[in-house]
């Protein structure tokens, strides 16, 4: 069965500095899609993020890059499978040069937190309860 993947391109300011953020959250690089321009970071059987140069983003859009340290064009959210695993990688992103952003949320259902990367990419980190989700 056909399982649709996503590819989550992200400027980066520090391709190397990048890469070592990510890999200290627990994730691998894909050497056959990454090159001195870009990495493919592994988050799942179906979650990349690549992380590109500035320089190679803009191959990419004609629009502006924004700097996610100033302005927010998108939050990008992850599943986890507990709330210990919400705040574990939270504090992996943190020990690894990362942020906490925002407040924890937490509905009982529903906990979540978020970091920003080292380029103030917003992630968000949320566990729900399955017998919430089955409703």
């Amino acid at each position: 069965m056909y399982q649709q993947m996503i590819f989550v391109n992200l400027a980066v300011n520090d391709l190397d500095a990048s890469k070592k953020f990510f890999t200290e959250l627990g994730y691998s690089i894909n050497p056959q899609f990454s090159d001195e321009t870009a990495a493919s970071v592994v988050i799942s059987d179906t979650i990349f993020a690549m992380l590109l140069t500035r320089q190679k983003y803009a191959d990419f859009t004609k629009k502006e890059i924004v700097d996610a340290t100033k302005s927010s064009e998108v939050l990008l959210a992850l599943s986890a499978e507990s709330r210990e695993k919400v705040d574990e990688l939270v504090e992996k992103a943190v020990a690894a040069g990362g942020s906490v952003t925002g407040e924890t949320q937490d509905l009982g259902f529903m906990y979540g937190r978020a970091f920003d990367d080292l380029d103030g990419h917003t992630w968000e980190v949320v566990w729900m309860d399955p017998a919430a989700v089955e409703g």
